[in-house]
């Protein structure tokens, strides 16, 4: 009989945080979802700096691949390619990561051109390349729908870019303009070049200024441009630190969450909840959702994920990818907010799982009246566990299977 009940209560838990219906080809989701696609895109751009090195080694560069003939690539170009697309698919994984759409669309433009390099120098470093860009790419198309974050970038952000770019347009139409008044500086790409090193302080020398006027003209670029540079690394990394430092005190942010498919959101931190989690173990991801910093501090190294926010918030809830959960699960000790946290739920997600545990008896209507799919209350269920077992009526794991059947005062309501 205990056998029996052991296996019911498990079914019971598979219901209700693994509908079948809900997550069909799990396996195959997670070999084609986001998660792949963020770690083969940074594959790629590890390959593609591999041979990027490979052809710059090279003495001598045979152009032997099949589209030799039909694109007339720059050797230049070609030797500097991989290293180029290295760089930029770099970047644009750690954008992939946070699901920024703009990323999305670089990376499908990049790794188009990608293909273009190996099958135009066809080496044997190449091949790796090759195969995994074909195999990168389909992914990336079929997964355009989860990489659907706006890039959302302060003012401040947008005109620290805006006067980098301002100084880089100065001084090259400035430079370009004072040639005559330069050593060394007869096109628009030496002029590229010598803002580019006046700004990162480099100063190689191989292009100096002969005129007053054009040292002049060096000494503004000097001061605008490394103005312009300091300014924008507060403000493009400063947020980055900030987000480390909030992590570390128990903080987790929305970019840390982007990643999150067919997770448990369970919303509010109470008596119930510190027995879910070990009973959900390593079985799933779980993301906490609770305002107190203290419940975050304590939960630290249990190996959850954790998120500061009100539960009743949708922005946070929109934080915590409830949009891509599997299920929720609504467990404080306050009947009243956990309400409030399903409906915020439903108007976020209508067709996510949500599960409630009510404190009271009496709220059990009020939670399936604003769409929780299941209402527990767990005071109920260890009453009668208590009474079941002080009269000596056999096992108390046996009045789980006595709750399924009970059409009378049933703790657990589901529809």
């Amino acid at each position: 009989m205990a056998n029996v009940s052991e296996d019911s209560s498990e079914r019971t838990l598979e219901d209700v945080f693994y509908p079948a219906d809900r997550i069909p080809f799990v396996e195959w989701d997670e070999l084609s979802g986001a998660k792949p696609t963020v770690v083969l895109t940074g594959v790629v751009a590890l390959l593609a700096f591999v041979t990027g090195l490979s052809n710059l080694s090279q003495a001598s560069l045979a152009l032997n691949g099949p589209l030799t003939a039909v694109v007339d690539l720059p050797l230049p170009f070609v030797r500097f390619g991989g290293v180029l697309f290295a760089f930029i698919l770099g970047i644009v994984t750690v954008g992939l990561q946070r699901r920024k759409q703009l990323a999305w669309r670089v990376a499908a433009v990049v790794l188009l051109g990608l293909v273009v390099l190996p099958l135009t120098t066809l080496q044997p470093t190449d091949i790796p390349l090759l195969v995994m860009t074909l195999v990168t790419y389909p992914l990336v198309v079929r997964n355009r729908h989860r990489f659907d974050q706006s890039l959302d970038l302060s003012p401040i952000q947008i005109a620290s870019l805006s006067a980098i770019f301002g100084v880089v347009l100065y001084g090259t139409v400035g430079a370009y303009g004072l040639r005559g008044q330069f050593l060394e500086l007869d096109s628009w790409g030496d002029a590229v070049y010598y803002v580019v090193v006046t700004i990162a302080t480099v100063g190689y020398g191989d292009i100096t200024p002969v005129t007053a006027e054009a040292r002049w003209f060096s000494l503004s670029i000097i001061l605008f441009g490394t103005g312009a540079f300091t300014v924008a690394v507060g403000a493009l990394i400063g947020p980055a630190i900030e987000s480390r430092m909030a992590t570390a005190f128990g903080v987790m942010t929305a970019s840390e969450l982007t990643l999150l498919e067919d997770h448990i959101v369970v919303l509010g931190y109470g008596d119930v909840t510190a027995s879910l989690l070990e009973e959900l173990g390593d079985e799933t991801e779980v993301v906490v959702v609770t305002p107190d910093e203290g419940t975050v501090a304590s939960l630290q190294g249990e190996g959850v994920n954790l998120l500061t926010g009100d539960p009743t918030d949708e922005e946070v809830l929109k934080d915590a990818r409830v949009g891509t959960a599997s299920g929720v699960v609504v467990g404080s000790n306050d009947d009243a907010r956990d309400v409030l946290a399903v409906i915020a739920t439903k108007n976020v997600n209508p067709d996510i799982r949500t599960v409630a545990a009510a404190t009271d008896e009496k709220h059990v209507e009020k939670f399936r009246a604003v769409g929780a799919d299941e209402v527990i209350n767990p005071r109920s269920i260890g009453g009668r566990l208590l009474g079941q077992s002080v009269l000596g009526r056999g096992p108390t794991e046996s009045l789980l299977t006595e709750i399924e059947t009970d059409d009378g005062s049933d703790p657990v309501d589901s529809e």
